[in-house]
């Protein structure tokens, strides 16, 4: 069966700050001090950007002392995954499917 790929989550890692973020994120958790030497981003902007993919389910915080750590959930970007494979296996059973004009 043929699903829809979560449109909402494609907007959110489409901009290319918010990947690169999802991206360390996978490698290691880090507190916004380490998001603004690795992505040279300001730290005002890398927080509103922290805070889309928070609120978009994409990344869990962790407080600590005066920092605020963040950590990549794994299960968000599984579903994306597992969605753009369902995808991929009806374009594959579809491909010679052709609608006749009329």
């Amino acid at each position: 069966m043929m699903t829809s790929v979560d449109t909402d989550l494609m907007r959110v890692l489409a901009d290319p700050l918010r990947l690169r973020i999802v991206t360390l994120l996978a490698r290691e958790t880090l507190c916004t001090t380490h998001l603004v030497a690795e992505t040279g981003a300001r730290q005002t902007n890398l927080s509103n950007h922290l805070r889309v993919l928070r609120e978009a389910g994409v990344v869990d915080t962790e407080p600590c002392g005066r920092f605020t750590y963040y950590r990549l959930r794994p299960e968000c970007l599984t579903q994306l995954a597992g969605q753009f494979a369902e995808l991929a296996e009806s374009a594959r059973t579809a491909a010679d499917t052709k609608r006749a004009c009329p």
